[in-house]
């Protein structure tokens, strides 16, 4: 079994890398081998090979966690480079870090594609910076968004704000949806696959993330992927932040089996 997981990772180390012999065994042989063998073994032989995700999916859930998080700009990098390999284009990537700066604030997005423009620097790739058509109605285009992606969690959200915070949820709605919703170079599940993977590596957001596991399955996303995605983040973002979701997503299915139990809230 040991022997298996272990060339499933090497395999999948070696895809990502674009390189038959992956950095990492070297990088750490004289310091932490044992943590070399776990991140190939376990991170890449068992969690990264699992079959809830194809590979593009993982490594934009794998962006997403690592540009919400910060400061991990070498591991970011890498997995930039994984999602070029694995056929993801390179206006999907920048699209995912104009959608993160809702979700983890603008520096993590601009960090994030200061990232990107070095990965692809060093591949010689030249970005279409076309700009994207202007939203003709953005109140309008952001209630039809709002609507269409969360449903009566996110107007729950909104009445939320409307005593206390009106012009935030205004914002919510024409610049959240009507804007950045409305882009075109991100199809809407991975959208949603990214928001709910930075949200789960963010650990802090929990309401906000119960909106978008519902948002995620409300525009195609499977139970299998969800927990997929959120099986990931133990790899990430740490096991406490991955069980806590987890123990969230089963809340969340629980619901859409049984709407009776989301009214209860």
């Amino acid at each position: 079994m040991n022997a298996d997981r272990h060339a499933t990772g090497l395999a999948l180390l070696a895809r990502l890398s674009g390189s038959p012999r992956p950095a990492i065994v070297e990088a750490l042989a004289d310091v932490a081998p044992a943590l070399a063998g776990f991140a190939v073994d376990f991170a890449y032989g068992e969690v990264l090979a699992g079959d809830a995700l194809d590979l593009p999916r993982r490594q934009l859930a794998t962006v997403a966690m690592l540009a919400a998080l910060g400061g991990l700009e070498p591991q970011l990098e890498f997995h930039l480079a994984g999602a070029l390999e694995v056929g993801r284009d390179p206006r999907e990537l920048v699209e995912l870090m104009t959608h993160l700066a809702v979700y983890a604030g603008f520096p993590a997005a601009l960090n994030g594609v200061f990232a990107a423009r070095r990965v692809f620097a060093r591949r010689g790739i030249a970005v279409d910076t076309t700009p994207a058509p202007p939203v003709a109605d953005r109140r309008a285009e952001g209630v039809a968004g709002l609507r269409r992606v969360d449903g009566v969690h996110g107007e729950r959200v909104l009445d939320g704000l409307a005593d206390i915070a009106p012009d935030l949820g205004r914002h919510v709605v024409e610049f959240v949806f009507g804007e950045i919703y409305a882009r075109p170079g991100l199809a809407l599940l991975e959208r949603e696959l990214g928001t709910v993977a930075a949200l789960v590596a963010l650990g802090n957001a929990m309401p906000q993330l119960r909106v978008h596991m519902h948002a995620f399955l409300n525009v195609g996303g499977t139970p299998a992927q969800l927990v997929g995605v959120v099986t990931q983040a133990a790899v990430y973002a740490g096991f406490p932040r991955a069980i806590g979701a987890a123990l969230l997503a089963q809340e969340v299915l629980a619901e859409r089996a049984d709407p009776t139990l989301s009214g209860a809230r």
